[in-house]
């Protein structure tokens, strides 16, 4: 296998097993892709894919035929059935590259959309002139899944959606789920979903098949339990919280995290979540369907306390999610729901049907195989949940993608996991342009279809993991973002190095106060320095005692800005001109909307340091920020060149609770 570093084109994920031969092979101007009917892909969509890519490369227009009488300098058909074991594992796909031809094996239809996707990538990278290779490929993980946040403050347009869909067809990703609290437009819970945006079924409907044509699987995913904040909090269904006294509170992006858990033993809980599931899943044609019912914070603790009491709060957990679990098996899908309590209560691990599928998602950096072993050891099936780390902050952090998602792609292999299934959460008002989040999804499709190279090797044992990293992070700039420099995602990955107040700060700091001029309690529990002084002390802290212990207690950490934003602007500096090069204004635009804004969260922060006295934050090297007011004008217009940069791919939605955020922020300087 010829050496990453000698060549100019990568794929992504990296093959099984390549062999590159000498000199190269270059594509007729009237040449022909011929897809065999036996695939099954009625519109001859892969075909056509190619012939895309060879247009908008080369300029060449090819033509599509199917048929013995229709030859094509790319053929496209399936493996006999007497072909090799490795050959018929599902996925699996062979491709060659020579003087005669090129020609595509797969051993089903996802088989050759998998060989496809690398020839496509092969052609976006070196135009009509093909190296000579042989590929024999198939992917370590049956299930590779994406899991996108479609709730928490953006609801995607449904054009954005179906260029995210292409994109993970591409890396060979087939599976993906929304993720829906409120911003579905369920009959008769108009007064949830009002003024979200909320999908439609015609979207679903719409999406479903768009997927289904690129070998994606779309599965529902409704919160059905947990995260009830916003219907919660609605004049109709309040009453079937835990708390329903507050559900006149303000709106808080911490609390919408932590509270408004469904009150189980109340009846009605059961049917209001049996409606979610039985409406939502007439328009899906997969037999899986996701519950949820994670991060269940406040069962036990309301209106269902005496009753846990009576039972036990596992009890009372695992009676209500096996009893949606045999509600969906009763109509024939398969449950899945995500994992935290269960391992949090083992108990339950013990009472989940075989149909069940625990989905196991640890997010931290440096997780161990622990949680995975305790469900492997349980005999529960299960699919292994990292994420792409671009929540609650405008620049993705690539570092604590990359180690994360490394780690568990292995723990699950070696814990025979079903599949992986990357998240993209959206906290705290979905600030993260959901395009930050494509080195992490490219972790996922690697890791996912090969957990077991050198890469995720050397990240588990704690070796070699920068050069492991730094060579995926150069493979990504050439094959997604065309950077010839390969330098584009490891700018991208220091840029976000150098965030120092980010949006999670800024938000804590706002949310601190009640909207009354007092301290929110339930937000000073969030944040450690001050969950630790509201425990040893046991008295109320007032607002500015909250304010200037956060701030005291990030005081290091503001000692980095002025040198951190030197570094955040030469970044900018240096991708400039490698956007500008790549044919992609987009996500250029979205780049640097979010390192702009970054270096203003910056400035906030340093500011709010000096507000509150932290002295040792200023660096008599840099000029201070003695003009707040400037700094909030400067919010305020780049807020406005954010909200057009939504719009390119999302609904209007919660924008608006983002904006408002930024002018607390400004009205703060002011």
């Amino acid at each position: 296998m010829t050496n990453e570093n000698t060549r100019e084109w990568a794929i992504i994920p990296e093959p099984n097993s390549m062999t590159v031969g000498e000199g190269v092979v270059s594509l007729p101007y009237a040449g022909r892709v011929n897809e065999s009917i036996a695939i099954g892909d009625g519109d001859y969509l892969l075909a056509h894919q190619l012939v895309a890519d060879i247009r908008s490369t080369t300029g060449l227009d090819w033509d599509v035929a199917t048929g013995d009488m229709w030859p094509g300098f790319i053929s496209l058909h399936i493996a006999d059935s007497d072909a090799s074991e490795e050959a018929g594992t599902p996925g699996a796909y062979t491709l060659t590259i020579d003087i005669d031809g090129i020609a595509i094996t797969g051993c089903d239809f996802e088989g050759m959309r998998n060989g496809v996707q690398t020839l496509r990538q092969l052609i976006r990278q070196n135009g009509a002139v093909l190296p000579v290779l042989q590929i024999e490929d198939a992917p370590a993980y049956r299930i590779r899944g994406y899991y996108l946040d479609a709730t928490r403050g953006r609801v995607p347009t449904l054009a954005w959606l179906k260029q995210w869909a292409d994109k993970l067809c591409l890396y060979k990703y087939n599976q993906l789920q929304l993720y829906i609290e409120h911003t579905f437009a369920f009959d008769g819970m108009s007064e949830t979903w009002r003024g979200s945006s909320p999908l439609t079924p015609a979207d679903i409907l719409e999406f479903d098949q768009y997927c289904a044509n690129l070998g994606i699987e779309l599965v529902p995913s409704v919160s059905t339990f947990g995260h009830q904040y916003v219907a919660m909090r609605t004049q109709e269904l309040r009453e079937l919280g835990e708390f329903p006294e507050d559900a006149d509170r303000p709106f808080s992006f911490i609390e919408r995290m932590r509270h408004h858990t469904l009150n189980v033993a109340d009846d009605r809980a059961f049917a209001f979540s049996t409606q979610l599931v039985d409406s939502y899943l007439q328009l899906f044609r997969t037999k899986r369907f996701n519950i949820c019912a994670d991060e269940t914070f406040d069962l036990g603790k309301g209106q269902s306390k005496q009753e846990a009491q009576r039972v036990g709060v596992a009890t009372l957990y695992a009676t209500y999610v096996g009893k949606l679990c045999e509600h969906l098996s009763q109509q024939g899908h398969e449950p899945m729901f995500w994992g935290d309590i269960a391992i949090e209560m083992p108990e339950i691990l013990e009472t989940l049907p075989n149909n069940v599928t625990l989905l196991n998602w640890q997010y931290d950096p440096e997780a161990t195989d622990e949680k995975i072993q305790l469900v492997a050891k349980a005999g529960a099936k299960q699919i292994v949940c990292p994420a792409v780390w671009g929540w609650n902050a405008l620049l993705p952090r690539v570092d604590d993608a990359w180690n994360n998602i490394a780690r568990i792609a292995r723990y699950g292999i070696d814990c025979g996991a079903e599949g992986m299934l990357v998240t993209d959460w959206g906290d705290f008002g979905h600030v993260n342009d959901p395009r930050m989040a494509v080195p992490g999804m490219i972790f996922g499709a690697q890791y996912a279809w090969n957990p077991a190279g050198d890469t995720a090797e050397s990240i588990v044992k704690d070796t070699d993991e920068n050069s492991a990293e730094n060579d995926l992070l150069a493979r990504i700039s050439r094959v997604e973002y065309g950077d010839c420099s390969a330098r584009f995602v490891a700018l991208l990955c220091n840029a976000s190095a150098q965030a120092v107040f980010t949006w999670r700060e800024l938000v804590e700091y706002l949310e601190l106060d009640d909207g009354t001029g007092n301290c929110n309690t339930d937000v000073a529990q969030t944040i450690p320095c001050l969950t630790e002084r509201l425990a040893n002390q046991g008295t109320a802290l007032t607002l500015r005692e909250a304010r200037d212990r956060m701030m005291r207690n990030m005081a290091t950490t503001i000692e980095r800005i002025p040198q951190a934003n030197r570094k955040l602007q030469q970044c900018m500096v240096e991708i400039a001109p490698i956007m500008a090069h790549t044919g992609k204004p987009g996500i250029a635009a979205a780049v640097r909307i979010a390192m702009e804004g970054q270096l203003l969260l910056n400035r906030v922060g340093f500011a709010l340091a000096d507000a509150h006295g932290v002295r040792d934050a200023r660096d008599v090297d840099d000029r201070q920020p003695s003009d707040y007011r400037t700094l909030a004008r400067e919010l305020e217009c780049w807020c406005e060149a954010y909200a057009k940069e939504w719009a390119v791919t999302s609904q209007p939605s919660e924008l608006h609770r983002i904006q408002e955020t930024v002018w607390k922020a400004a009205d703060e300087l002011r």
